[in-house]
């Protein structure tokens, strides 16, 4: 008896503009595998329904979830992951073998990925200026805080900044400051910089499609630092085009968008992506 050809989706509301259902075609169609990986609109007080049906579903594996549902989902599910229990926040819900629903976050995974070459490299200091204290933020601060970064986290609240860094990261000293700090140019002069690395993140929304822009003067960016920009539409934002101009490397969106998919994938799939043509679905993408 053959199995039923797999099935996974991503669920959010709105979730017409998700790329994930891209991502994972493309993975599975360089693989031959004979699967399937679609979107699903579920709407606030309908993720109950949702994963009732699914579980009745015998080709369901497991879904993506985005907002708004990222916290909603975690009294469904029937495990949690530490590192979604610890963040309070699921991306990811895969259909255990005993039947059960298991909870995963991905988001830090991903987010470190494009930057593993680097931290591979011993550095006598690690310093991430991290912008936005939102849900994103939550697993970029505990991902980074495990690699041995020193966190300046910027918020529009302060005080939500402390808190975040006092929960997730508490093992050593961090720093919480107004975003505003950030946005009026500083002649700040840096000591050496040879052998540390420095980072600045935009974890928030600012500069995505119908927002307003990130206010960061890049004088407060040490020299050589490593801009990431988590925001994937547009792809090349402000943030990143004024980093460029000041002289620093960039790592775009799809960078952390890509990397956790590919966790999700092996879940859903039980195959690892083929990352050999993360060149050609980044085009495929950009369109």
């Amino acid at each position: 008896m053959t199995s039923p050809t797999p099935f996974a989706q991503v669920i959010g509301d709105p979730i017409a503009h998700s790329k994930s259902p891209v991502i994972h075609g493309f993975w599975l169609e360089k693989l031959g595998i004979e699967g399937e990986y679609g979107r699903a609109h579920v709407k606030s007080g309908e993720l109950s329904d949702y994963l009732s049906q699914s579980k009745d579903n015998p080709r369901w594996t497991g879904c993506n979830v985005t907002m708004p549902h990222k916290q909603a989902i975690i009294p469904l599910l029937d495990r949690l992951h530490p590192l979604a229990k610890k963040l309070g926040a699921v991306n990811t819900v895969v259909r255990a073998k005993d039947g059960g629903l298991v909870g995963y976050n991905t988001d830090g995974e991903g987010f470190l990925e494009p930057l593993r070459s680097a931290l591979g490299e011993k550095h006598l200091f690690r310093m991430a200026r991290v912008l936005g204290t939102g849900g994103a933020a939550r697993a970029i601060i505990a991902a980074l805080e495990a690699h041995g970064f020193t966190l300046v986290l910027a918020g529009r609240d302060p005080d939500k900044a402390r808190a975040l860094l006092d929960e997730l990261a508490p093992q050593r000293e961090h720093h919480a400051i107004d975003l505003g700090h950030f946005a009026k140019a500083t002649d700040f002069e840096f000591d050496d910089r040879q052998g540390c690395f420095d980072l600045i993140v935009n974890a928030s929304p600012l500069g995505m499609t119908g927002n307003p822009p990130l206010p960061f003067d890049w004088s407060h960016a040490p020299p050589d630092s490593v801009a990431y920009d988590i925001v994937t539409s547009p792809l090349d934002t402000p943030f990143l085009q004024n980093a460029r101009a000041a002289g620093h490397q960039t790592i775009d969106g799809f960078a952390m968008l890509i990397g956790q998919a590919a966790t999700a994938f092996e879940k859903f799939f039980n195959a690892a992506p083929p990352r050999e043509y993360d060149a050609e679905l980044v085009e495929l993408l950009a369109v």
